[in-house]
């Protein structure tokens, strides 16, 4: 993959493939409830904040890069910033964070959060070199099946 400037594009459904092919390559979705088929049914369902970085040219669906957003009137969240690894350290992950951080801001979002791996340093310093900061929170979670 050689393509400097992928193109920032709002999910479409001829992106699927490539989103799920990204996702287990970067992500691994060990769990069934993150299979990416339920989670790109389930967000393109509630609304449109969810953007790819399609290298190769117009229309080609080689997706390289991804980001989500949620917004629900009062927080902002980030979800799945995936780069292609071959697409990392040229400012790809930086310019899907900016897209998903302005649409939320047009939307009337004040405040941003999100949720990394507290092991994932180099997540980590990729968001705060962004803006972010660790926060005093602590992140509790429950299935509801």
């Amino acid at each position: 993959m050689t393509d400097n400037h992928p193109a920032i594009l709002p999910f479409e459904d001829r992106h699927r493939d490539g989103v799920t092919a990204l996702w287990r390559a970067v992500f691994g979705y060990p769990a069934d409830y993150n299979e990416p088929g339920f989670v790109i049914d389930a967000k393109v369902a509630r609304d449109r904040l969810f953007w790819v970085a399609e290298a190769g040219g117009v229309e080609s669906g080689l997706v390289v890069g991804t980001i989500m957003a949620g917004y629900d009137g009062h927080r902002g969240w980030i979800y799945s910033l995936a780069v292609h690894p071959d697409q990392r350290g040229r400012r790809l992950g930086t310019r899907l964070l900016d897209r998903a951080l302005a649409e939320l801001k047009a939307l009337g979002c004040v405040k941003v959060n999100l949720q990394i791996l507290e092991s994932n340093e180099t997540v980590r310093r990729f968001y705060e070199a962004n803006g972010f900061t660790v926060e005093p929170r602590l992140s509790m979670g429950r299935r509801l099946d």
